[in-house]
């Protein structure tokens, strides 16, 4: 670890690190190609519970160490565990990884993927609300070549970013699909060079900060929830009755930003 930067569970296999708003969480077990152990799962959820309380953070960036992302469970600690009598793996409170069922997080996490993202690895990735990925990663649904089944949130997750036919290709064939074709189908956002990954997940996370954080939390439940109306016209008129819009509503964030741009001069937002 570097100065600055923080274990979040016992062995160091997530590192979380500060800078301002911004929290950066790394998964930091590049030998088993950052597979998620129990404890891992236990340090990403104290990690996004940190991110998800404290108001002064403001943007999330999930990365990792090596040639991987993260190549999903750690299915021997799983084997070591279950021969021991124990529960093979008990997930968090907030599901998978900390993440995939923390539906109630009201600020943005971008998913900075430096290489493949496999099975529980991309379902980490697609919780998030911003894929960046370099050229060489891939991403794949595999668990049925092993005879078990993708539950954490990822065949349903892609359902909605690139439509079921296509998401029926990835999780029945568990083949591996490029960063390049991942950003064609459209749930991949960008694809840079490795040595631009960071760079450019900052330059997103800046881009971020200008935003009204009560307007971006409006915008984010509003993109989160639109499907689950029967409707386009449900959505529109049920937006109101979202908390993250209500909260907006009560705020003074469309004022400032209005004046200040009347005024030329950055606006000053408020946060908590």
């Amino acid at each position: 670890m570097t100065g600055g930067e923080e274990k979040a569970d016992d062995a160091g296999h997530v590192i979380v690190s500060v800078e301002g708003p911004i929290l950066t969480v790394r998964l930091n077990r590049p030998e088993k190609l950052n597979a998620l152990t129990l404890g891992m799962h236990q340090g990403l959820q104290a990690a996004l519970d940190r991110f998800a309380e404290d108001p002064a953070l403001r943007i999330a960036i999930l990365t990792a160490t090596g040639r991987a992302f993260c190549a999903g469970s750690d299915v021997k600690d799983a084997a070591v565990r279950r021969a021991r009598g124990e529960r093979a793996l008990v997930l968090p409170r907030s599901g998978y990884g900390g993440i995939v069922e923390r539906f109630d997080l009201n600020k943005p996490v971008i998913a900075a993927v430096n290489g493949d993202a496999l099975g529980g690895g991309f379902e980490l990735a697609l919780a998030c609300d911003l894929i960046v990925a370099v050229e060489g990663a891939g991403f794949s649904l595999p668990e049925a070549k092993l005879g078990l089944v993708a539950i954490g949130g990822g065949p349903h997750r892609l359902v909605r970013a690139i439509g079921a036919k296509r998401t029926m290709d990835i999780a029945l064939t568990g083949r591996r699909v490029d960063a390049i074709e991942g950003l064609a189908l459209g749930f991949v956002n960008r694809v840079v060079l490795a040595n631009e990954l960071s760079a450019t997940c900052r330059e997103i996370a800046e881009v971020l900060l200008q935003c009204g954080p009560k307007a971006l939390a409006a915008a984010k439940q509003l993109v989160d929830t639109t499907l689950s109306f029967s409707s386009l016209q449900e959505a529109i008129a049920g937006q109101e009755r979202l908390t993250a819009m209500q909260v907006w509503r009560d705020s003074d964030e469309g004022s400032e930003g209005i004046n200040a741009f009347a005024q030329k001069s950055p606006p000053r937002w408020t946060t908590g």
